[in-house]
């Protein structure tokens, strides 16, 4: 259209105006090309005159129509333009409430400055799954579309957020990461998905601060990558920071705070364990009170502090990490407070010794306070031959401790940093990442300085980014579509970014600078006038010589050179860190150490190779360290560069947060700062790029929807809408161009015409005017003639005369009709007369037969008062039945219901002691063997702590040697003049830290200390639950030392055993054992044996009841006499048999002397007797010894012969030898337990001994706290007490009631078999009489009907369990009973109970269930599979409830069915198990089924056409409107819903699933169906229409409406919500003998009973 078309009368434009920008007007006068002004009228009603600039013909810019003002994608507006985006911003935001805006791929996001119902959990699941067009903008769009780009494409994302201070940058990476946490959660029980939202509270507090825009605003800048696994789970997350301010640390402005951090610790500092920072109020402290408000209204630092506190745990750090983290942040206080004093000659000052935060500082820190207090007000300067010491002013020292400070804070940051990292990584192989960039937007302030200068150019890099990804965009659309198109400029700012990062840029002349010895602001501001004068983005400030402007992408910034050189530096004297690297706490000292100096953990994955550092005896000359060179724009611009790679192997999608107002007002717009921050952000950019091509865009659906009245009836039949769209544009074309010419003729021709109509018109007027004029002259004539005449009054006359006949004739109808009406009168008169006349004779026949009926009607009457009579009695006497009935039936229920609370009660008795027997039923084999392997684990990590902790504190050492010695070689020599610059960093750029898979290394102490926390924490809410677990940790650790002693000695008396060995080589140990064992036993033995086993039992009971009460030192000496007493009378024993076997020997003797002659007659006695009662175990070692007592009598045996023939005396003797022996053995043996008793006892005196003493301890800390504190500590003691008391009380309990439970079941059990043996008894005696009364006759054996049992073999369990559960597919059984699996499964374990055998029972239903559980988890997206075993459990727990004997269940079995009933078990404890089973397979049913319908609902139910006629409901958001792709395969109709309805239906009748189930079923899926359309229509614009009204009736018509729920009002419905299940009972008509076993499931093993 041409430029006077568009603006013509009544068109409104917009323009510009100092306050609101743009100001809206209207044109009064059509304009010309080439005028100079333009007539407009404001909307005040002012008329105002545009002036119209001929040279550039730049008019006024048009305002779009009021259709398309308030859209939710500024590229959708007709004219793109920068007041049509600024006022649809606005009116979205002031009018409608809405906060985001898209903007191509942008997401505007607009602070409201109050809290807002929309980011729920109701709102992630509403956006969860949905394409980004469909719903209103949102963060969780813009997550939800990148998390799903990232699964469909397998590309990394990345999600950009920037804005200025107080735009809302941090709140929007907030909600995106708790979006994906909650739509991606962690597969595992790492909860990783928790521990990414817990950084957040830590990152605030270290990292965020108030300001004069923003109450929480983030001084630094960072990129979170969130790992995802194959399967899209959080598996882990890591975390890069940018730009730390901390210059915040040291200076604050006024009415703005420090970081967070310090005023919630000042907070807590009234806390008990932080009692030791000396920390007092805010106010007091000069880092934190410089702008004069410490507090934040509506922000309470003690609750925040708490939080951060919580947050430390949830991630891992320990309590000591925390006390040592929180006294680095106190240190820092102080060291602000340490005052400085100057000297007389002003070139040198000093601190006083007594400064009580400098000792509070040195103290925290762990460093000598001699050497901090001397090095912060000297510094060292170190030549190629000496080493001076100079001393500093005043404002040098303070200069040098506000960079010690801020260094501290630097380091501390970067180690909280690296150490949330640790813990959220994670040993799994990462898939794909998100990444979350929350950075600082452009800044322009009245004085810019370094910090300024670094964010603006990070924004030029981003901006150069933004700009190329959507130029490729744009280009890639237009390929797709294959439109041609020229090249479009855009706006490219590399020659801005050269001109600072290039060689000889902005940046490199600052560090060059930085590098000369004497380098000044002003040389360096200089240097740049001189080199970038000629550029094109640098400019010259006319009054200034230290200023200098950079023309930024966004605006032109003014940049003060004062103070870059320092802040490049960012110098720290080196002594001062050499002192905080010699700190005894090993935190402070890990702070400041470089990377060469650490020890890295040893390796222990495969491959991994000790190496041995070697170090040399002399100290090694200090190299160059090249980071010291590196400053802190050479470290920012590496770290940015890095991003940059980052960002673009990524996928980016961009959030640019807007600030309304500076005065943090809610809902508030001021469209100055609104203009600045999108000129600034880069989005009026993005809709320049668009406008350059083809900035109108129409889907065909939506050119369809809203041109179809064009479109003629017999076009609307076919059905490619892309057809139909080009054929009405060519036809409108065509019909505008045949018809311009026609449309000019026929305007022309009809002035014409018109004008002649006009000239014939105004004649004609005139004629018919004279010619009536005449007519009425001549009528008027005529008239008056005619009244004069006779004939006149005759026509007169002649209407009077019609009117007479007609009366006449009128009056002739009425006598004919009042004739015929007297006739008919007449006629009825006399039939009534003849009517009376009857009547009255049949009244007299009447009365003379009534005489006659009286008698008869009294006798009836008389009857019925009998009936009446014997009908209130019988009345009477039912009512007296019915009081007794209803009484009896009162008392009945009250028994029913007493029973029934009893039996209840004894089910959840039940219940609680099987859940406790299955808890306590584990292997003790394989818990033994992973504690084994736990406790190898866990040694071999405190030993690599250990080693690692003594490096450490030999570094530490070895640093703080190198300081004294060095102070003592400056204390001999002379000061000088140099200094020393540092490579620490004040303003650090990058903390990309690697990850490690553990989160802390320590020494053990804290890592028990550490799993105390944990434990706690998981078990607060069990209190008892965690005593006892602490109760056994410790008889387990007793326990381990009892066996590591035992394990010492076994080793002792092997190594005893071996030498032995082989000290005996020539004698064969395994005869002399096996004779020594058949030799020490004898009949003679056995009471003094007895004797023995009484004194170590009486023994062994003093020493138990010692250990239970052990708190008297009486008892304790009683048992030690009863011990010595034993011990003696076994020593005296021991002396009469010595002294028996020596009078034998004498005499053997002697017998020897007289009869030597005789020696080779003796008989051979064999000393290998075999004693009939040698079963008992003796000790190897005994009964070597015995066999060598017998060996040396043998050689002897040759005499005894002389002595008695018989060898009466040799076994005499040989038995006393045996009996000598076997008592020293045993008596060995005693004193070994004696042995074991006593050192048992030494280690429980021990144990009391370390007992007393941490009470001790804990006695003298109470006494150092406050009375409130002591009664308090006491309380929590006692309580402690009663509550292990109670717990052994409990303990036993338990166990007395398991005794009595089993004795009872065996009671049971024992009367059955009785009865059982009673009856067969009975029924043999009735057989025997029966015998001896009749003859003996052959009977024959009758085969056995079939009972209804299945027996199978126990080694075949796994197999029927393969076969009926693990590998059985629904189709093998089509044609068969439903639920067949059930009922085989419940013959086989009514078998079992047929037979008594409990423990197949057992392992059957066990194994069902496992088998069960394995193949949903296999199967969990299978509907037909879940179904199936959803079936058959609720089948398998109706029988097991039919034939359960209870007669509440029998009310509808058969005789037949009463007969299958268990006699044996009561299974009620495995009938809550598969009613649990039942509820978990019923709940993946109904995820299954959502999961299938959910991809359908908005698609069938708002957007399909259901009623022929009727435009479907198509998304009206524009986010996709540059794609012309007709509507893919994703979009379904409400009969595809209904058809999976109904599969549904069929599949789970088919399988034989309860109707009361599948009821519940179909009530979940259409609450969801409903839940999910309504929430997709709330969260839709335009949906307020006649057709879409008509469309959601008619699908919601063909749905079932849902029940009234009374749930909590909120702004969506909860789709997930599910409905309590129940399971009714619902017997089974069918016998077990009735069911057979198809040969598909292959069960021949087996057998029918």
């Amino acid at each position: 259209m041409s430029v006077s078309e568009l603006y013509s009368q009544f068109t409104r434009v917009w323009i510009p105006d100092p306050d609101e920008v743009w100001r809206s007007a209207e044109i009064v006068k059509d304009y010309k090309e080439g005028e100079k002004i333009l007539q407009l009228k404001l909307e005040d009603e002012t008329v105002q005159e545009y002036p119209v600039d001929l040279s550039s013909n730049q008019l006024p810019f048009l305002r779009n129509p009021d259709i398309l003002v308030g859209e939710n994608d500024l590229t959708a507006l007709s004219y793109l333009h920068e007041p049509a985006v600024l006022h649809n911003l606005k009116v979205r935001f002031l009018e409608s409430n809405h906060i985001y805006t898209y903007c191509g791929i942008v997401l505007v996001a607009i602070n409201p400055y109050e809290q807002l119902p929309i980011y729920g959990q109701d709102v992630i699941y509403a956006y969860s799954g949905q394409n980004m067009g469909d719903m209103d903008p949102h963060i969780f769009a813009v997550a939800e579309e990148a998390y799903k780009q990232m699964a469909r494409d397998e590309k990394n994302q990345s999600i950009i957020v920037s804005g200025e201070s107080g735009a809302g940058k941090t709140v929007s990476a907030k909600y995106a990461m708790r979006y994906f946490a909650t739509v991606g959660g962690s597969a595992s029980e790492t909860n990783i998905e928790e521990k990414v939202l817990a950084s957040s509270p830590i990152m605030e507090a270290i990292g965020n601060a108030k300001t004069t825009r923003n109450d929480n605003s983030s001084r630094f800048g960072k990129y979170i990558q969130i790992g995802f696994d194959k399967r899209y789970h959080i598996i882990g997350a890591n975390m890069r920071t940018y730009l730390l301010e901390k210059s915040r640390v040291v200076f604050q402005a006024d009415e703005e705070r420090n970081y967070h951090i310090f005023y919630q610790l000042c907070a807590a500092a009234s806390l008990p364990e932080f009692k030791e920072l000396a920390l007092t109020c805010a106010e007091d402290f000069f880092y934190v009170s410089q702008g004069r408000d410490t507090a934040i209204e509506g922000v309470d630092d003690a609750e925040d502090f708490e939080k951060t506190r919580q947050a430390f745990t949830l991630l891992g750090v320990r309590e000591s990490h925390q006390i040592n983290i929180f006294k680095i942040i106190a240190s820092i206080l102080h060291l602000g407070n340490v005052e400085i004093q100057a000297e007389r000659d002003g070139d040198s000052c000093s601190i006083s010794p007594q400064d009580e935060h400098l000792r509070n500082f040195c103290q925290l820190l762990g460093v000598e306070h001699s050497q901090m207090e001397h090095w912060l007000c000297h510094r060292k300067l170190v030549t190629t031959s000496e080493t001076y010491v100079k001393t500093m002013s005043v404002q040098q020292v303070v200069n040098a401790r506000n960079a010690l400070a801020k260094h501290i804070y630097a380091q501390l940051f970067n180690w909280i940093v690296e150490h949330i990292n640790k813990a959220l990584h994670t040993s799994l192989k990462q898939h794909s990442f998100i990444g979350v960039l929350d950075i600082y937007g452009f800044e322009t302030f009245e004085v810019n300085s370094f910090e300024q200068f670094c964010i603006n150019y990070a924004n030029e890099k981003l901006q150069q980014q933004f700009n190329s990804h959507v130029f490729k965009l744009e280009q890639e659309e237009y390929m797709k579509e294959q439109i041609p198109w020229t090249l479009i400029d855009f706006y490219d700012n590399q020659p801005c970014i050269d001109l600072i990062e290039a060689k000889l840029g902005i940046l490199d002349l600052l560090d060059e600078e930085c590098k000369v010895p004497k380098g000044t602001d002003q040389n360096w501001a200089q240097k740049l006038y001189d080199r970038h004068s000629s550029s094109q983005h640098f400019q010259k400030p006319r009054m200034s010589n230290t200023s200098f402007i950079v023309l930024h992408f966004a605006d032109k910034v003014e940049y003060h050179s004062d103070g870059f050189l320092e802040k490049n530096r960012d110098t720290v004297y080196e002594e001062q860190i050499n002192i905080l690297k010699a700190s005894k706490f090993p935190l402070v000292a890990d702070l400041f150490q470089d990377d060469k100096d650490t020890v890295p953990a040893p390796s222990s994955g495969k491959g991994a190779s000790s190496k041995i550092s070697v170090r040399s005896a002399r100290p090694p000359m200090k190299a160059a360290n090249k980071e010291h060179k590196k400053t802190v724009g050479h470290q920012f611009r590496t770290s940015l560069n890095l991003l940059m790679e980052t960002l673009n192997a990524t996928t980016p999608h961009y959030v640019r947060c807007i600030k309304p107002n500076d005065e943090k007002l809610p809902f508030h717009f001021d469209p100055k700062r609104a203009v600045q921050q999108l000129r600034a952000c880069g989005v009026l950019e993005t809709i320049r790029i668009s406008a350059a091509g083809y900035p109108s865009r129409w889907t065909y659906h939506d050119f369809f929807n809203r041109y179809r009245v064009l479109i003629k009836k017999r076009e609307l039949s076919n059905t490619d809408k892309k057809a139909i769209c080009k054929n009405v544009l060519e036809n409108l074309i065509k019909i505008l161009l045949e018809h311009k010419a026609t449309r000019i003729q026929k305007y022309a021709r009809g002035w014409m015409a018109r004008r002649r109509f006009l000239q014939f018109r105004s004649a004609a007027i005139i004629i018919q005017c004279a010619f009536r004029r005449l007519k009425a002259r001549q009528e008027l004539k005529a008239l008056k003639i005619e009244a004069r005449s006779a004939e006149h009054l005759k026509r007169l006359n002649v209407g009077m005369e019609n009117k007479v006949v007609q009366l006449q004739r009128k009056i002739d109808d009425q006598n004919k009709e009042f004739r015929s009406l007297t006739e008919q009168l007449s006629t009825v008169t006399s039939a009534h007369n003849m009517e009376v006349e009857k009547l009255k004779k049949e009244l007299v026949r009447y009365q003379q037969n009534q005489g006659g009926d009286d008698s008869q009607r009294l006798s009836l009457q008389e009857e019925i008062e009998n009936l009446r009579t014997k009908l209130q009695k019988a009345h009477s006497e039912r009512k007296i039945l019915e009081d007794i009935h209803s009484q009896e039936k009162d008392e009945l229920k009250k028994r029913v219901l007493d029973l029934e609370q009893e039996n209840a009660l004894l089910k959840d008795e039940k219940e609680m002691l099987n859940n406790q027997i299955l808890c306590q039923s584990k292997d003790e084999f394989a818990q033994n063997s992973v504690k084994e392997n736990l406790l190898m684990k866990k040694d071999l990590e405190e030993e690599r702590s250990r080693y690692q902790n003594l490096v450490k504190e030999y570094s530490r050492l070895e640093q703080r040697y190198d300081n004294l010695r060095d102070e003592m070689t400056i204390i001999k020599q002379t000061p000088g003049h140099r200094r020393n610059p540092s490579n620490q960093s004040s303003l650090e750029s990058d903390s990309n830290y690697p990850s490690v898979s553990t989160s802390e290394i320590g020494d053990t102490e804290d890592a028990i200390q550490q799993v105390e926390e944990m434990g706690l924490e998981k078990a607060a809410m069990d209190m008892s639950v965690f005593l006892k677990l602490q109760k056994r940790v410790r008889e387990l650790e007793q326990e381990r030392k009892k066996l590591q002693t035992q394990l010492e000695k076994k080793e002792q008396q092997e190594n005893k055993k071996v030498q032995v060995v082989e000290s005996k080589n020539g004698i064969d140990a395994d005869q002399d054992a096996d004779l020594a064992y058949n030799s020490l036993k004898r009949q003679e033995l056995e009471s003094e044996n007895k004797k023995l086993k009484n004194e170590l039992n009486e023994l062994r009971k003093a020493v138990a009841d010692h250990a239970t009460q052990n708190d008297s030192n009486h008892e304790v000496q009683d048992s030690y006499a009863l011990l010595l007493n034993q011990l003696k009378s076994a020593n005296e024993e021991l002396e009469v048999r010595k002294e028996e076997v020596l009078i034998l020997r004498t005499q053997i003797v002697s017998a020897d002397q007289r009869k030597h002659a005789g020696k080779s007659m003796e008989p051979n006695i064999n000393a290998r007797t075999s004693w009939p009662n040698s079963e008992k175990h003796v000790d190897q070692e005994d009964a070597i010894e015995a066999y060598h007592g017998v060996c040396q009598t043998n050689s002897k045996t040759e005499d005894w012969g002389y002595l008695n023939e018989d060898g009466e005396l040799g076994l005499a003797y040989q038995g006393l030898k045996q009996v000598a022996r076997l008592l020293e053995a045993q008596l060995q043996a005693q004193s070994r337990e004696h042995e074991e008793e006593m050192e048992s006892l030494k280690s429980q005196i021990e144990t009391l001994k370390d007992e007393m003493d941490k009470q001790q301890q804990t006695f003298c800390q109470t006494l150092l706290l406050s009375p409130e504190a002591q009664v308090e500590f006491g309380v929590q003691q006692e309580i402690s007490r009663l509550t292990n008391e109670n717990l052994d009380l409990k303990e036993l309990v338990e166990k007395l009631e398991k005794n009595e439970k089993k004795l009872k079941k065996q009671l049971k059990i024992y009367m059955k078999k009785v009865q059982d043996l009673e009856a067969a008894q009975a029924l043999a005696q009735s057989e025997r009489k029966r015998h001896e009364l009749t003859r003996q006759v052959t009977v024959q054996r009758k085969e056995k009907d079939f009972q209804g049992m299945l027996e199978y073999y126990k080694e075949d369990e796994p197999l029927l369990i393969r076969n009926l559960v693990t590998d059985l597919k629904p189709q093998m059984l089509s044609g068969t009973v439903p639920c067949l699996p059930a009922y085989i499964l419940y013959m086989c374990i009514r078998h079992a109970d047929y037979v008594n055998d409990d423990l197949k029972v057992h392992s059957l239903l066990t194994s069902t269930i496992n088998g069960i559980k394995k193949v949903l988890k296999k199967h969990n997206d299978d509907f037909e599979m879940t179904s199936f075993w959803l079936s058959n459990t609720c089948r398998l727990l109706h029988c097991l409830k039919q034939y359960s004997g209870d007669e509440g269940f029998m009310t509808q079995n058969t005789p037949k069915q009463n007969e299958h009933c268990l006699k044996n078990f009561d299974l009620t404890e495995y009938r809550q198990v598969l009613s649990d089973l039942s509820i978990q397979i019923y709940q993946q049913l109904i995820k299954i089924a959502e999961g299938m319908l959910q991809p359908m609902i908005v698609s069938a139910m708002l957007e399909n056409e259901s009623i022929q006629g009727l435009s479907g409901v198509k998304p009206t958001g524009y986010r996709k409107r540059s794609s012309s792709m007709v509507d893919g395969d994703n979009s379904y109709s409400l009969d595809a819903i209904i058809r999976q309805m109904n599969s549904f239906h069929s599949v789970m009748c088919d399988q034989g699933l309860d109707p009361e189930i599948i009821q519940q079923v179909f009530k979940q899926l259409f609450y969801m169906i409903n839940a999910v359309a309504l929430n997709n229509l709330l969260l839709r614009k335009d949906v307020c229409s006649w057709s879409t009204g008509m469309q959601l009736r008619h699908s919601i018509i063909l749905l079932a409406q849902l029940q009234d729920r009374n749930d909590p009002q909120q702004l969506l419905l909860d789709f997930k919500h599910m409905f309590p299940v129940l399971f009714p009972f619902n017997p089974s008509s069918l016998t077990m003998d009735s069911i057979h076993i198809p040969a598909v499931l292959n069960l021949e093993f087996l057998n029918e009973v």
